[in-house]
């Protein structure tokens, strides 16, 4: 799953299935600092982001809301002095699904 920072979000229905639990192991595979999480009763992905100021964890925060834009799925980002939380969750399906992993590497991209 090395390439999902290369692959696009499909377009995805309410009725599109969540990953299993299978795909999640193998999709983690190529998002190795992400963590699963669970908030308010939905699985997600997250991982904190360090910068040494407010400014660069803020520029990096909107290269980001930039590529959500772009690709029509958009994450929580909880941006602190210093480091930038995103989480991405699939809202329609509750959960997740493989577009999330996907975001996920291209996020790791914008940070590398």
């Amino acid at each position: 799953m090395s390439n999902l920072g290369q692959q696009s979000c499909s377009a995805c229905s309410a009725d599109a299935p969540q990953v299993t639990e299978s795909e999640k192991q193998t999709l983690l595979k190529g998002v190795p600092e992400w963590q699963l999480i669970v908030q308010d009763g939905e699985e997600q992905l997250q991982r904190v982001f360090t910068f040494k100021n407010f400014v660069q964890a803020q520029a990096f925060t909107n290269k980001v809301a930039d590529l959500a834009e772009e690709e029509g799925h958009h994450p929580a980002i909880l941006l602190e002095w210093g480091k930038a939380t995103v989480r991405w969750w699939t809202h329609k399906i509750g959960g997740l699904h493989k577009n999330d992993f996907i975001m996920a590497a291209r996020t790791d991209e914008l940070y590398s």
